[in-house]
């Protein structure tokens, strides 16, 4: 996942301490390649953010179980996820520029008719325009751990934003996260239980072994190249 920035929220509620973007919308230096996939390819797989309820079968032409990843990078484990589940329909949120281009270069390339991408803020996004229940499951993988500890505060994972990703779930909708910082996996494996809609799949109550679905990513090679372990929650909407 590519950096981001979050707002400050209250520790003991969880609530944004101010209305700002979860996201900042972030350019970067664009290959050719990017350029021209932002400009011939986004009106065939971009979706504009719309502050408005929008029917998920609306963006896909046909009524499919729906998959939200939230910072997805350059894109590749999304679309390798998309390419091994055509009976599903995917949807990723990124802020990055380079990597919404890199996308739509790559659903071009594959021929995929499952994946569609916004560039927008993410809560945004969940608050306005996806319909409650309308999710059969959620990703995040690797955010930002703000790993100094007078920036936890900036982490996107809070009571708040989980309420929140609870309620989008379908019933018996997952909510996946991953993360290679310890503490990080520790906060979130906190917040997740104590959100009272959601129920942890790990027999142990902690963590789970990484699910099939999700690809072996570049950055995850690197950071146990670098001793880092990985951390993978999975929790389901009651």
């Amino acid at each position: 996942m590519s950096e981001v920035y979050t707002p400050e929220f209250d520790p003991e509620t969880g609530r944004p301490l101010r209305k700002v973007r979860s996201f900042v919308l972030r350019e970067g230096r664009l290959t050719r390649g990017q350029e021209r996939a932002l400009d011939e390819l986004w009106p065939r797989f971009g979706i504009a953010y719309v502050p408005q309820r929008v029917e998920p079968a609306s963006l896909f032409g046909r009524a499919a179980p729906l998959v939200l990843e939230i910072g997805y990078g350059m894109g590749a484990s999304l679309l390798a996820m998309a390419q091994a589940e055509p009976d599903k329909d995917f949807l990723g949120i990124e802020v990055h520029t380079p990597g919404v281009g890199a996308l739509l270069m790559g659903i071009e390339e594959q021929r995929l008719g499952n994946l569609r991408t916004l560039h927008h803020d993410a809560v945004e996004v969940l608050e306005h325009m996806l319909p409650d229940a309308s999710l059969a499951r959620v990703q995040l993988y690797f955010p930002d751990p703000w790993h100094k500890k007078r920036h936890h505060k900036r982490r996107i994972v809070q009571p708040a934003f989980v309420a929140l990703l609870a309620r989008k779930l379908q019933p018996g909708g997952l909510l996946h996260f991953a993360t290679d910082w310890e503490n990080y996996a520790e906060w979130m494996l906190e917040v997740l239980r104590a959100e009272p809609a959601l129920e942890n799949l790990s027999p142990a109550g902690d963590f789970v072994p990484v699910p099939a679905w999700r690809p072996h990513t570049k950055f995850e090679a690197r950071g146990e190249r670098l001793g880092h372990g990985v951390w993978d929650l999975l929790f389901r909407r009651r």
